[in-house]
């Protein structure tokens, strides 16, 4: 007996990825429809919930997302107070409903809906997990089928985490359904090592699609590298407790 694939379900209840900040009226569907169609190809499927037509299900292919514009104000009055915009409304875009190994694919479809709703109300994107305001002339134009984790996850570098070390890590891996990476280095030495190996083996985890257990090591071809897992915690760098793993190698 053959068994069918689910379709993945695009869900509000799942964590957003990103906020449209705007003014005036939300783009129709239609507006929505015609541009990304033309920008990377269709069809563009766009399902209004019943009895709500600011909340839509947008499908292109195996990808789905779930669209609000804009949110009722009884969610984003808290929000809009910390935002760093002058837009009196919002939207957010969350993913649907996949295994992490998919999660690479539905973020790229998710940012291609962002890039068109910016473009469309020349409002700002908010990118939840990287904390990065993404305005019009911001987005990069990459075709469907172009995933490059720059895109989706930021590195940061603090030096007050320690008193003689230099925190490195990632933001935006909890997009995927995994936990941060992490890396500590000596002051006065190289940031860029530090972030050549966070992007590699971010590459590689979204490749296998779990965050590994403490002691698993694992290969970085492109750094001749073999990477190890030797601590998990969680931090709070953005505000809000995450995990990290940390790694050595």
């Amino acid at each position: 007996m053959r068994i069918k694939k689910k379709v993945p379900k695009p869900s509000s209840k799942r964590p957003p990825l990103y906020f449209i900040g705007y003014r005036g009226t939300a783009p129709a569907t239609d507006e929505l429809k015609i541009w990304y169609e033309r920008e990377y190809g269709g069809p563009l499927t766009i399902r209004p919930e019943a009895e709500a037509p600011e909340s839509w299900q947008a499908t292109h292919g195996p990808w789905s997302a779930h669209v609000v514009m804009p949110l009722p104000t009884t969610h984003t009055d808290d929000i809009m107070k910390n935002m760093a915009w002058e837009h009196n409304l919002m939207g957010a875009i969350a993913p649907s409903i996949v295994p992490n190994r998919d999660m690479p694919d539905t973020v790229l479809f998710a940012a291609r809906l962002a890039r068109g709703l910016t473009l469309l109300t020349q409002g700002t994107a908010y990118d939840i997990a990287t904390q990065a305001y993404i305005n019009p002339s911001d987005w990069q134009n990459r075709t469907l089928v172009s995933f490059l984790v720059d895109d989706h996850i930021a590195i940061t570098h603090d030096e007050a985490a320690k008193p003689d070390q230099i925190w490195c890590h990632t933001l935006g891996l909890t997009k995927f359904g995994l936990d941060e990476i992490e890396t500590f280095y000596g002051k006065g030495l190289s940031e860029s090592a530090a972030k050549d190996l966070l992007t590699e083996s971010a590459n590689e985890l979204l490749r296998i699609g779990q965050s590994p257990k403490v002691g698993t090591a694992f290969r970085l071809p492109l750094l001749g590298r073999t990477i190890r897992i030797v601590n998990h915690r969680t931090a709070a760098p953005t505000g809000r407790m995450i995990g990290f793993r940390e790694l050595q190698g």
